[in-house]
C-alpha cells in the first residue's frame, strides 16, 4: 500500500498521508498555521459535527443530496461523536480568518469517512467531495458562528451551570451551619460592626446564584441561528426550505430550542451573543475573584493572620517550610478567573474586528470564548467540591474579634451621640480600657443599658425580634 495519495485543489497538488482522514485543504493549513501547537477543543468539534448531520440530514429530505449520501455523511459524524478519528481535526487555533480552515478539515474528515463506509477509498472525492457534499448549501461564514453558538450552549450545559449549582449549594450548607457564629465585620480592611459568618456565606450564595441567571439570559440569545444565510447572509445555493428545516433538525440532535434569526445577515456579521456571554463570564470571575480572596484571607495565618475560618489543607504547601498549608483552590480559582477576564478582553477586540458581511476573528472567539466557560465551569466545581465544602470555623478566634472590635462604639451612636462615641473610641485604643469601662466611669449609661446596646447577636441582627 502506497504511504501517500495525491490530493488536487485550486492551488495544485499534494501528498496526504495515507492513513490521514483530513485532506489537502487540512493538510495547507498544518503547513500554514504552526502557531500553539493548540488544536481545535473537543466540544467545539462536537458542536461542528453536529451542524454536518443537521445539513446532511435536511439536505437528503430536501433532495440537494442523494439520500444515500446523506445518511452516510450523517453516519460518519455519529461515529465521529461517539469517539472514533478524535485526532484528525489537527488545524491551530490560530488559523485562516473566519475559520475556513478548521471548517475544511471537519468536511474533508466527513467526506473520507463516509467514503470508507460506501467501500471507497479516502480521497475519491468525485463520488463524495467535502465542498460539493458535505457543504452542500454552506459557508465558513455561516457554519462557524452557528458552530460557536452550538458549542458555547453544550459547554455551559456541560461544565458551568452544574459548577454554579453545587458552588450556590456549598455555600448555602456553610450559611446554614454558621448561621450562630459573630464575627468582626470589615470595612476598608478595618473593624466593622459585629456579623455573622453564616450570613457572609448567604451573601456569596446569594451572588453566585444571580450570576447564574444572568448568564442564561444573555445565553439566550445563542439560540437564534444564522445557519442558511451561506456566504453573505442571501442564502445563495440553499433550498428556500433549507433554513428553518435545519434549525428543526439541529434542535433534535442538540436538545436546545433553536430557531433561525429573523434576519440571517445580521446574525452572521454581529458577534454581540457572544461579547454578551463573555461579559457575563467576566462578570461572574469578578465576583469569584472577590469571593476566593475573602476564603484566603479569613484563613490567613494560622498564627499572623486572621484565622476565623480553615480551608481544607489538600496538599503540602511549601517546598522548603515543613507543616505549611497554602489555600491552592482558591489560588487556582483566582489565575482562572484572571485568564476569563483576559479571554474577554481578546472577544471584545476580536469582535469589533469584523468588516462588511463578515468577521474574520471567529476562530479567536470559538476559543475563547467556549475555553473560558470550561475552566471557569472546572474551577468553580472544585472550589464548590475542594474547598467550600470542607470549611471549617475556629469560633473561639471570631468570637475574640468581635468581642475586642472598636466598632462596637457604633451601637452607642444613637444613646450618647456620634461625638462622645469616637472620644470613647480614641481613649480605648490608647488606653487599652474596654468601651464598657470608660461608658461607665464617665456614667453616660448604665450596666444594664450596656448589656443591652452591646449584645453581640443584637448587633449582627439588628432588626431580628
Amino acid at each position: 500500500m502506497n504511504a501517500y495519495r495525491i490530493e488536487r485543489d485550486s492551488m495544485g497538488e499534494m501528498q496526504i498521508p495515507q492513513t490521514a482522514y483530513y485532506g489537502i485543504q487540512t493538510a495547507r493549513a498544518i503547513a500554514n498555521f504552526e502557531i500553539s501547537g493548540i488544536k481545535p477543543l473537543p466540544v467545539y468539534v462536537d458542536a461542528c459535527l453536529m451542524i454536518k448531520m443537521a445539513t446532511a440530514l435536511v439536505n437528503a429530505e430536501l433532495g440537494c443530496i442523494p439520500i444515500d449520501m446523506g445518511m452516510t455523511i450523517a453516519a460518519a459524524c455519529d461515529e465521529i461523536l461517539d469517539g472514533k478519528l478524535r485526532d484528525q481535526f489537527v488545524v491551530d487555533i490560530y488559523q485562516a480568518g473566519a475559520g475556513t480552515s478548521h471548517h475544511m478539515n471537519v468536511n474533508e474528515v466527513l467526506a473520507n469517512r463516509a467514503l470508507e463506509i460506501f467501500g471507497d477509498v479516502k480521497g475519491n472525492y468525485a463520488r463524495i467531495s467535502p465542498n460539493d457534499h458535505v457543504n452542500y448549501g454552506q459557508s465558513t461564514n455561516d457554519v462557524i458562528p452557528t458552530a460557536i453558538r452550538i458549542g458555547a450552549l453544550i459547554a455551559l450545559e456541560r461544565y458551568l451551570y452544574p459548577a454554579l449549582s453545587n458552588l450556590s449549594n456549598e455555600l448555602h450548607l456553610k450559611a446554614i451551619e454558621f448561621a450562630d457564629v459573630i464575627k468582626s465585620g470589615r470595612t476598608h480592611l478595618q473593624d466593622a460592626v459585629p456579623v455573622r459568618l453564616g450570613d457572609e456565606f448567604l451573601a456569596y450564595a446569594q451572588i453566585i446564584g444571580s450570576h447564574y441567571k444572568r448568564i442564561q439570559t444573555a445565553a439566550d440569545d445563542l439560540k437564534r441561528l444564522g445557519l442558511g444565510g451561506s456566504a453573505s447572509g442571501t442564502g445563495l445555493n440553499t433550498h428556500p426550505q433549507y433554513c428553518d428545516r435545519v434549525a428543526e433538525k439541529l434542535s433534535e440532535i442538540t436538545g436546545f430550542e433553536l430557531r433561525p434569526a429573523t434576519n440571517l445577515m445580521a446574525a452572521m456579521q454581529s458577534m454581540a451573543p457572544f461579547v454578551a456571554v463573555s461579559g457575563s463570564l467576566r462578570n461572574l470571575a469578578q465576583d469569584c475573584v472577590k469571593l476566593a480572596n475573602d476564603l484566603r484571607l479569613m484563613d490567613s495565618g494560622p498564627k499572623t493572620g486572621l484565622k476565623e475560618i480553615q480551608l481544607p489543607p489538600v496538599q503540602p504547601g511549601s517546598s522548603i517550610m515543613p507543616g505549611k498549608y497554602n489555600p491552592v483552590i482558591a489560588e487556582m480559582t483566582n489565575m482562572v478567573c484572571y485568564q476569563v477576564m483576559g479571554y474577554d478582553a481578546a472577544i471584545a477586540l476580536a469582535a469589533q474586528a469584523g468588516q462588511l458581511e463578515l468577521n474574520v476573528m471567529m476562530p479567536l472567539i470559538a476559543y475563547d470564548l467556549i475555553h473560558s466557560i470550561e475552566i471557569l465551569g472546572n474551577a468553580l466545581d472544585s472550589l464548590a467540591i475542594k474547598c467550600v465544602n470542607g470549611i471549617t470555623v475556629m469560633r473561639d478566634r471570631c468570637l475574640d474579634y468581635a468581642e475586642g472590635s472598636l466598632s462596637l462604639v457604633t451601637a452607642l451612636n444613637t444613646h450618647i451621640g456620634y461625638l462622645n462615641s469616637a472620644d470613647i473610641a480614641k481613649e480605648s485604643l490608647s488606653s487599652g480600657k474596654s468601651l464598657r469601662q470608660i461608658v461607665l466611669e464617665r456614667g453616660l449609661m448604665s450596666e444594664a443599658q450596656l448589656a443591652e446596646v452591646l449584645n453581640l447577636e443584637q448587633m449582627s441582627r439588628p432588626n431580628e425580634r
